[in-house]
């Protein structure tokens, strides 16, 4: 009963850390409206492209990093040390950033700063596999998953004050302190692996490994449906990441909020990812595991009705108050794909069967602020050029248009959210046959 107890300070502690990640990947989403911050790194403050790129490159070695160093955290290092591992390397990465006084120095950094981060869901994931049965892993898969939109929903308004009130490389020592000083000690006195699933002990020698890690990778491979929570997962992180990365800009250009109101008015679709996942863990854990793909099928609809409606709302603060329902649908989907992977996979390949869905997932979805980026430069250029609009109405224009890719991405976690509901209701009535036969 003890042990019960306790598993659950270590899905708090992993929650908080996720929270303090969000806040460092956001930080750049931030400080891109800041004209000492562009000049320091020789970014033109129109240059949407080149913006979008910092969170790209971010994503890139996040990807990178979940497919291929969380193998090797697994089954070299375990859960419990690849966490103190990866704290100290992204807390040392995000406080030296601003020594990076160049474009292509600030891009290198981002890299490091995802591959460092690279692991740290998978490992969660691991975590929660090895305390919670199948059909009681939906709120600790919530909790975790509310880090995302509290991390986001604390970044903004936090970077946005030490932005106003200090210079901005500010917000980079201070993220990097509190990774390290907060992050570390949590790590160190809750996160504890069950009797007999302990964190792996070290290979002997260097076959042992590369083995220990085929092994792994092999049956993180053969988890059902991969291939389709794959491309799922990539549509909903692509969302996440085009919308938490150019929000900021978008409701301080597009819709003509003051830098004070940018900061809380960003925080509110946040909140509400936070409310929905909690909501959304309450509801995996009540109904059968079959019809939980349709919660990503309803969750997807809502989602592009609401940046639909907040695309083509007049007034801003309708606008905001569409993106903030927009948020909530999307966080009904967010506990809901770990919890699709535990079910899926087998316990030891849990961290890499989410590795690879999250790992690709992220590759796939880093281009996102990229894209919605060049979207914003082109329509506002054309629009610009064309001599129809007005310089702010030419800007507001594009970033209409960059905001409408993301409905797209809800076309795709709805289609792939009803192959998943027929696959497993077939599933279900084949084993229901099967026992019935035997």
């Amino acid at each position: 009963m003890q042990s019960k107890h306790l598993r659950w300070y270590g899905v708090i502690t992993l929650f908080v850390i996720v929270a303090i990640s969000y806040v460092d990947r956001i930080n750049i989403a931030v400080l891109i409206t800041d004209a000492a911050f562009l000049d320091h790194v020789g970014l033109a403050a129109n240059d949407r492209v080149s913006q979008g790129l910092l969170a790209t490159a971010f994503m890139l070695g996040y990807g990178v990093s979940a497919f291929v160093l969380t193998p090797f955290c697994s089954a070299l290092f375990g859960v419990r040390r690849s966490l103190v591992y990866g704290l100290i390397l992204w807390g040392v990465v995000t406080w030296a950033s601003p020594m990076f006084n160049s474009y292509g120095l600030l891009l290198a950094s981002r890299i490091l700063l995802g591959v460092s981060e690279g692991p740290l869901f998978s490992l969660a994931s691991s975590y929660i596999k090895a305390h919670f049965q199948s059909h009681e892993n939906g709120k600790p898969n919530a909790l975790v998953n509310m880090g995302t939109g509290l991390g986001l929903a604390v970044g903004y308004p936090l970077v946005g004050y030490l932005l106003a009130q200090f210079q901005w490389d500010t917000s980079f020592h201070v993220l990097g302190i509190m990774n390290i000083a907060l992050g570390i000690p949590l790590v160190l006195a809750f996160v504890r692996m069950p009797p007999g699933k302990e964190d792996a002990a070290r290979p002997s020698s260097l076959g042992e490994a590369m083995a220990r890690v085929g092994a792994i990778v092999k049956g993180a491979l053969q988890t059902r449906h991969l291939f389709l929570i794959t491309l799922l997962t990539s549509a909903a992180l692509a969302y996440l990441w085009g919308s938490s990365n150019w929000l900021p800009t978008y409701l301080h250009e597009a819709r003509g909020f003051s830098l004070r109101e940018m900061g809380w008015l960003a925080s509110l679709p946040q909140y509400a990812t936070v409310l929905a996942v909690l909501v959304s863990g309450v509801l995996i854990d009540r109904i059968e595991r079959a019809h939980v793909p349709v919660i990503f099928m309803g969750a997807s609809v809502g989602v592009a009705l609401s940046v639909l409606m907040a695309i083509n709302a007049h007034d801003p603060y309708a606008a905001a108050c569409c993106l903030v329902a927009a948020n909530f649908f999307w966080g009904l989907q967010s506990p809901a794909i770990p919890s699709t992977i535990q079910h899926c996979s087998r316990p030891e390949h849990t961290a890499s069967a989410f590795g690879v869905t999250n790992g690709a997932g992220s590759l796939v979805a880093g281009f996102m602020p990229a894209l919605m980026g060049g979207v914003i430069s082109a329509v506002s250029h054309g629009a610009s050029a064309s001599g129809t609009a007005t310089a702010s109405a030419a800007s507001a224009s594009g970033f209409f248009a960059g905001f409408a890719l993301l409905i797209g991405t809800q076309v795709v976690v709805f289609g792939c959210g009803f192959v998943l509901w027929l696959r497993e209701r077939t599933r279900v009535a084949s084993s229901v046959a099967h026992s019935q036969v035997s």
